[in-house]
């Protein structure tokens, strides 16, 4: 069957991280082939070519499936990443308020106590 679409490896991570994603394609491809052959066993009646194509259309439909899901996961992974991303930059950028204001409140006082 078909694997997942590639994406370029940049980083020697990146390389790593599909290489995993293949190997761990391959063992879905895999798992649906066992599951396919597991689902036409008890059908005894089939004839070769009708097991052959059933067990096509089922690993087919669970490699389909198994791409939604993984989609769905990226999708959302990609979601949580941006509002993580985002709450950093609010975080951050009340850090620095917080600082700067400090800072200025000592200035102040020790302008203030100078100056008595």
């Amino acid at each position: 069957m078909s694997g997942l679409p590639k994406q370029g490896a940049g980083a020697g991570g990146d390389l790593g991280n599909e290489v995993e994603g293949y190997l761990l394609w391959q063992a879905r491809v895999a798992e649906a082939e066992r599951r396919s052959r597991e689902f036409t066993g008890p059908l005894d009646w089939l004839t070769t070519a009708q097991r052959e194509e059933i067990e096509q259309r089922y690993v087919a439909d669970s490699l389909q499936r198994a791409r939604g899901d993984l989609e769905r996961v990226a999708a959302r992974c990609v979601s949580l990443r941006a509002e993580y991303e985002q709450r950093y930059r609010e975080l951050r950028r009340r850090c620095v308020g917080i600082t700067l204001t400090v800072c200025a409140g000592c200035a102040a006082l020790t302008a203030l106590l100078l100056v008595l």
